[in-house]
């Protein structure tokens, strides 16, 4: 799929939908990508590759988001002691 031109509604939803599919399976197996390795074909090839790099960035991001409202924002211990 290496058209440049815009991706139409149908694309997009299908797109949309593969990367869920793909989410979800990594939200069940811990983000363990080879056990959602048929997902991730799916996604990729429904997918513009801008926008494949697009939500791999914005998943790391939304997880690590969760990560510091799990675990709270710890500053370095030694930070700021002199």
């Amino acid at each position: 799929a290496a058209r440049m031109a815009a991706p139409t509604m149908e694309e997009r939803k299908a797109c949309w939908g593969a990367r869920d599919e793909f989410w979800q399976c990594l939200d069940r197996h811990g983000d363990e990508a080879a056990k959602c390795e048929k997902l991730r074909q799916a996604f990729e090839s429904r997918c513009p590759q801008q926008w494949v790099k697009h939500f791999d960035k914005r998943r790391d991001f939304l997880k690590y988001k969760k990560k510091l409202e799990t675990e709270g924002y710890h500053p370095p211990e030694a930070a700021g002691k002199s």
